[in-house]
């Protein structure tokens, strides 16, 4: 009896954990709105095609342009890398330890950017984001390869977005200022936090087969 017990106590610690885990990463989507509601508020003009998402975060104002919202930005930088360094630990047998490890250092990437705002210090700004625009896309492509046999369809979607971010990441740091960085940035960024709030969603609603645990 007191071995049952335990396994039951383990059993539900575990499953509240997925929930908290699979919510955290349901959440991140939500990023994006924060993208909109600061870029509204920017003085001189945004575009999101050109302009890098760094510069909704830049704390200084000219007479040419201006965030006032920056702290909302950067400060979302922080909270939903917060949520990303939580969810993917508290996912972690889901995950797997290389899927977990890329995804937290992608969190703390994110976090590491939003206290270095780019006008403040670029160097630093892009020694932050780097790791980001790395670990993600590679994290998506470990997690489909892992869901291969199991989640065949929502493997394929999670190979095909880490190969799109990938390429798009590599595609902004190439184009430098050119004429469609923003764009590239967002298309680096934007399909990975759908890509791993699907994957959350079969966590929380149970749809995973259940003939093997991650």
């Amino acid at each position: 009896m007191p071995a049952t017990r335990g396994r039951d106590v383990l059993g539900a610690t575990r499953a509240r954990a997925t929930r908290w885990g699979a919510l955290a990463l349901l959440v991140r989507p939500a990023y994006i709105a924060t993208e909109f509601v600061v870029a509204a508020a920017t003085v001189g003009g945004y575009d999101f095609v050109v302009d890098s998402v760094s510069r909704l975060g830049e704390v200084g104002c000219s007479a040419a342009y201006c965030s006032p919202r920056h702290e909302l930005m950067n400060g979302s930088f922080m909270g939903f890398g917060f949520l990303l360094v939580g969810g993917a630990v508290l996912l972690s047998r889901s995950l797997g330890p290389w899927v977990t490890g890329l995804l937290v250092i992608s969190g703390l990437s994110s976090i590491a950017t939003g206290l270095a705002p780019l006008d403040q210090n670029a160097t630093l700004h892009a020694i932050a984001a780097a790791p980001l625009f790395v670990a993600q896309p590679v994290a998506l492509i470990v997690l489909g390869a892992r869901l291969r046999e199991d989640q065949p369809a929502l493997a394929r979607a999670l190979l095909a977005t880490g190969a799109v971010t990938a390429a798009a990441a590599v595609s902004f740091v190439l184009s430098g200022d050119g004429s469609a960085s923003g764009a590239l940035e967002r298309l680096a960024l934007w399909p990975v936090l759908v890509g791993l709030a699907a994957f959350a969603w079969t966590r929380l609603a149970g749809t995973a087969p259940g003939r093997r645990t991650h």
